[in-house]
């Protein structure tokens, strides 16, 4: 049962006038200028001189003939808990880094406060730049607990985005998830990484029965839930299949890592589950890789790996800066698309991208490719580009019908961008210049299903200059308790580098790090 005070609201319409639409099929983007009707959750029209056909009340946005009405960004991919840790810690492999991200320390448990506060800093982000639509697999660490859960939600209720989320928790002990550990670790930390997860199958179970009758459908149908394996090594295949069912039954995405570091490639060699299978042919033959699955990061993922994810009709989750920032490679980015398989676009998370701006994932996409050896006609054009940030990103959330157009019937999710910005200035091709020049300050209004809910770069939902403020003096109070879990964590970390270390030297059959050796 939704919340009542998050029921549908009734939005008044709202008509963009003498506006430029972004459209993917016209051969420079742009159609226009026309106006934009725009009633309820839903665009109801597209045409000139729609004034005349207006409701009573309707607000009335011009467009100058210079801006340019185009779909909300999605952010295919993300982690909201880490929001306060942005810019926090050095470059370092995944496995090494998460000893930081995400201990599962008690002393960090969050207050519903603190988790509200955390995913609000990256709402309003989202929102001034223009994304309208996340996906969140929301790691909760040490446990997810009801109230954080309601926490997270109401954030995303209260600034007005539209939020797919879901629950990322392990659910196995450390060494099982990882090569090479138990062997390394020794007899000082063989209790810690053999311990159990923080929380069992059956109780994640009892927080997914929570989250979806309490939080799914709720604000109209703008909050939805999600389900999320994590990754394949870090959860039994009881609970990954109880996941998937329940993903089925609700008909949403289900979230999996997969092979986003060479050490996770390496993995299907050295734990008997895998039997020297990949993770994607692992997930294949449990039958759980399917039209829902989001793919997250498939780096290290090899030609039979990709036709699997192809047959299956699944989604792939490309968050190209964060792997830069990690060190974990360069996603075969010509071999996906040449399999038709959808891509969407993702931040992954602020700590390990230092920003939740979907404006630099857009660019780092269009650049990091054209590193990887290919030839120049193989790079991705901006076009792809952005397919991959609107169609791939509707699709990834299961709602390709619904987001990711400026179309009659579509939601009304929508980022209205000035040309005469600097970033537009002189006007040459609005795809390259959205690509390769846009920062986010260019945007002066953002709305999401039908809601006007930013503009003049402020976010118009929530008081933003109190709950900055609230966010400062907070987290200022938690950095002890921060400093001592990753002091803490420092005793793991020369095992863990000798993991990665030792990975890197394995063949694996390819290299995807730029100017590297396998």
């Amino acid at each position: 049962m939704t919340h009542p005070e998050l029921s549908a609201e009734n939005p008044p319409s709202v008509l963009f006038t003498d506006v430029l639409v972004y459209d993917a099929t016209a051969p420079a983007a742009v159609i226009g200028p026309t106006d934009v009707l725009v009633t309820g959750q839903r665009i109801a029209a597209v045409g000139p001189a729609l004034d005349g056909t207006a409701p009573e009340g309707t607000r009335i946005v011009p467009g100058h003939g210079h801006h340019m009405l185009a779909p909300g960004l999605i952010n295919a991919h993300f982690h909201s808990p880490a929001n306060h840790l942005k810019g926090m810690l050095p470059s370092r492999p995944l496995e090494v880094f998460m000893l930081y991200e995400s201990p599962a320390d008690e002393a960090l448990r969050p207050s519903p406060r603190e988790a509200y506060l955390r995913t609000m800093l990256a709402a309003l982000e989202m929102l001034r730049g223009g994304t309208t639509s996340v996906q969140d697999d929301a790691f909760v660490m040490p446990t997810p607990e009801p109230d954080v859960i309601d926490a997270i939600m109401s954030a995303y209720a209260d600034a007005g985005i539209r939020a797919t989320v879901a629950l990322d928790q392990p659910e196995i002990p450390e060494a099982e998830k990882l090569p090479f550990l138990a062997e390394i670790a020794g007899p000082e930390l063989a209790e810690v990484i053999h311990g159990p997860a923080p929380m069992d199958r059956a109780d994640l179970l009892d927080r997914y029965a929570h989250l979806f009758s309490t939080w799914h459908g709720a604000a109209g149908g703008r909050l939805r839930g999600a389900v999320s394996v994590s990754a394949p090594q870090r959860v039994g295949v009881e609970y990954f299949a109880a996941l998937a069912d329940l993903g089925e039954r609700h008909d949403v995405p289900m979230f999996v890592h997969m092979l986003e570091t060479k050490v996770q490639r390496v993995l299907a060699g050295e734990q008997p589950r895998f039997a020297g299978r990949s993770l994607v042919r692992y997930t294949a033959d449990l039958g759980l890789l399917r039209e829902r699955t989001n793919v997250i990061h498939a780096v290290w993922v090899d030609s039979a790996d990709l036709d699997l994810i192809a047959e299956a009709g699944a989604t792939v989750a490309h968050n190209p800066v964060s792997n830069l920032r990690l060190g974990s490679g360069i996603m075969p980015f010509r071999e996906i698309r040449r399999r038709g398989i959808p891509i969407g676009l993702g931040v992954d998370e602020a700590i390990c991208n230092d920003a939740v701006d979907m404006w630099s994932v857009v660019r780092a996409t269009g650049l990091v490719h054209n590193v990887t050896g290919l030839d120049s006609d193989l790079w991705p054009s901006a076009a792809e580009v952005l397919d991959c940030l609107w169609a791939g990103g509707a699709r990834a959330m299961g709602q390709a019908q619904e987001l990711g157009a400026v179309a009659v019937g579509r939601l009304a999710d929508l980022v209205l961008i000035d040309l005469h910005a600097t970033a537009f200035t002189p006007l040459n091709d609005v795809r390259g210049q959205l690509v390769y020049c846009e920062s986010g300050d260019s945007v002066t209004l953002t709305m999401v299903d039908g809601r006007v809910v930013a503009e003049g770069g402020r976010v118009t939902t929530v008081d933003e200059t109190a709950l900055l403020a609230e966010a400062r003096e907070l987290f200022a109070a938690r950095r002890p308790a921060l400093r001592a879990a990753h002091t803490a964590a420092d005793r793991f970390r020369p095992a863990y580098q000798e993991m990665v270390r030792r990975a890197a030297q394995r063949d694996v059959g390819m290299n995807r790090w730029a100017g590297g050796s396998a």
